[in-house]
């Protein structure tokens, strides 16, 4: 079966003005799009055909660079949509909330590093709050499409992701052009907590 681009769960205007229609409708409907269709030429005749882009970014270093790059953006976006919504936003709760205590010591200081590792990550890239192996939460960074799932080298940057944050220009630049930082302050307003809190409940 082929990929295909999933449904936005809410629409391009509803995470305004912190993000803006046009941008959600270019990133999604175009840049997104594109990623799913270059997977599929490229996973075309193989293996990968039928298996789950969870399952290919898990062993991506069997795969050459087109299904690491068309992979990666599939699975990257696709998580990325769920992880927002309107009117969310605030500060998690329950077991999530007790975690980023004791990981960062704070909720403030969990943004603090996590805001870090948007803004400082050269270039294209994404920004992670994952579950590692032993259950403790982590902040890193990822070049291009890559993600804590992949079995290649990534900076250390390893786990299940729970958050993720966009830092490519294509994200941003229509609303905040250079600058990576208010986009990322104003995606706070916009965190579905809700989601992150469920995607930790089944990582931890």
């Amino acid at each position: 079966m082929a990929f295909e681009l999933p449904a936005l769960p809410y629409a391009p205007t509803a995470l305004e003005p912190h993000i803006d229609a046009k941008t959600m409708e270019i990133h999604h409907g175009k840049h997104h799009q594109a990623y799913v269709t270059n997977l599929n030429n490229a996973v075309a005749g193989t293996d990968a055909e039928k298996m789950s882009i969870e399952d290919i970014c898990k062993g991506i270093s069997k795969y050459p660079a087109a299904v690491r790059n068309n992979g990666g953006g599939h699975y990257n976006h696709s998580l990325f949509w769920t992880l927002m919504a309107p009117n969310a936003g605030g500060a998690p709760s329950g077991d999530l909330a007790a975690a980023i205590d004791n990981s960062f010591g704070s909720l403030d200081e969990f943004k603090k590093q996590f805001a870090n590792a948007a803004a400082t990550r050269f270039g294209s890239g994404w920004a992670w709050l994952c579950v590692k192996e032993d259950k403790s939460l982590a902040v890193c960074s990822t070049p291009n499409q890559d993600n804590p799932l992949m079995d290649v080298d990534t900076a250390g940057c390893k786990g299940t992701p729970i958050l993720a944050l966009d830092v490519w220009e294509h994200a941003y630049y229509l609303n905040y052009q250079n600058r990576r930082p208010d986009y990322v302050g104003a995606f706070w307003n916009v965190v579905n907590w809700k989601k992150v809190e469920e995607l930790y409940a089944k990582a931890k």
